[in-house]
């Protein structure tokens, strides 16, 4: 229809358009009348008439994304160092992209006209950081005291029919112990509002500048994780699941095992570290049959300190289906320091440093969410350029089996280390 790029789409059926979801919302119909302006500046009037279900086939351009208002002492972004890429450093706390990505947005910084779209477009499920419902102390912990109360925007929200996920990061002496459970009960009495909690131990990084609180260790780990039972026994046995879960980081730092694939249901906070290691387990399991010998193949397997104990158990599985020997590389994170014990905030650097000795290794593996889309770790490496400088083939791998099913092909297939 001569709709280009740079053209600026200005209402649909007669009702402005502000981002991207006034755009998804509104082109829903089968019957649009399009006003736009091309980068020429002619305004021209599309109408449009589509078989239900076709795409309209325009892509717009990435929205501006709303900054967080916020100064949390515990924000990961605070514990950057500097000289990174730019888009590292901006912290998002965007309702918009809560509901589209399952961004996780405190919500102080929406307006009336944003609870207006929410519940107009029914903007369901969000992702939200309540952190702690009492007003006082969430003021503390944002350090905002201008942050609104969480619990009635919440409440105004769910008589509108939204729902939330929800996390807590928790900082030891700020929001564990008292303010956990008045926290707790506060979402508990959301009822179904609430489909589930996340509890988060703070992590800080050898750059985190602004905290002040106390470190989290084993024992309140522990006392956080005792919490979650107390809550859980009472949501099985009222609601029928588990409702609060915690992190897989909780349970490595105290050191409690991991609770099997059934206890997180369909893993509705997996991106935010709660059920990884279970979900993990299942997929090399399920994928054990799949794999082709591989007799002889040393394999090296590059992770990060807290995930290292997880591993040999499933190492173990590898060798016995494939008769390949695994040894298993731990690495501590050598640009945000020993603190950051996550795979997938291992760096370039530390991927070379592993490796770039390893002459007797057939090929190696490294955690795919280290890299994003453009191939970049968060050191700004590269990960085309730290791959050639090794003396093995390197793989991005989420689960053993993405690679390993392809190695017993008599040519390493490209397409794995594209």
């Amino acid at each position: 229809m001569g709709v280009v790029a740079g053209t600026e789409l200005l209402t649909v059926n007669g009702r402005a358009l502000a981002d991207f979801l006034d755009w998804e919302f509104l082109t829903a119909d089968d019957e649009l009348v399009i006003e736009a302006r091309l980068p020429g500046g002619d305004e021209v009037v599309y109408e449009v008439e589509r078989p239900e279900g076709e795409v309209l086939g325009v892509e717009l351009e990435p929205p501006t994304v709303r900054r967080c208002a916020n100064k949390c002492e515990f924000c990961f972004i605070e514990g950057l160092p500097q000289g990174l890429r730019k888009p590292l450093y901006v912290r998002d706390d965007d309702y918009r992209l809560s509901f589209a990505y399952g961004n996780f947005a405190t919500l102080s910084n929406v307006k009336e006209r944003d609870i207006a779209r929410i519940l107009e477009y029914r903007l369901s499920p969000l992702y939200v950081s309540v952190h702690a419902t009492p007003w006082e102390a969430r003021k503390v912990l944002l350090n905002n005291p201008r942050v609104p109360n969480i619990i009635d925007q919440l409440t105004r929200l769910a008589a509108g029919g939204i729902q939330f996920h929800c996390q807590i990061v928790v900082v030891p002496g700020l929001n564990d112990a008292d303010v956990l459970e008045e926290s707790l009960r506060d979402l508990w009495a959301l009822e179904e509002a609430v489909l589930s909690i996340a509890l988060v131990p703070v992590g800080v990084t050898q750059f985190s500048h602004l905290y002040t609180g106390r470190p989290m260790d084993a024992e309140n780990a522990g006392r956080i994780l005792d919490a979650v039972e107390r809550w859980e026994e009472r949501a099985l046995a009222e609601r029928g699941d588990r409702w609060v879960y915690g992190s897989d980081e909780l349970y490595l730092l105290s050191e409690r095992p991991l609770p099997g694939a059934e206890h997180y249901g369909d893993f509705a906070q997996i991106e935010n570290g709660v059920g990884a290691v279970a979900a993990l387990r299942v997929r090399v399991r399920e994928g054990l049959d799949s794999l082709p010998r591989l007799d002889g193949k040393r394999i090296g397997v590059v992770t990060g300190v807290s995930m290292a104990p997880m591993m040999p158990e499933l190492l173990d599985a590898l060798h016995e289906r494939t008769g390949a020997t695994f040894e298993l590389l731990p690495v501590e994170n050598s640009l945000f320091g020993p603190t950051t014990t996550t795979a997938g905030l291992l760096v370039g650097a530390d991927i070379r440093r592993a490796l770039a000795a390893r002459h007797d290794l057939d090929l190696a593996l490294i955690p795919a969410e280290t890299i994003n889309d453009d191939g970049l770790f968060l050191d700004d490496e590269r990960f085309v350029a730290v791959r050639e400088e090794l003396p093995m083939p390197v793989y991005p791998s989420y689960d053993f089996i993405d690679v390993l099913v392809h190695e017993g092909e008599p040519v390493l297939s490209g397409r794995h280390a594209a």
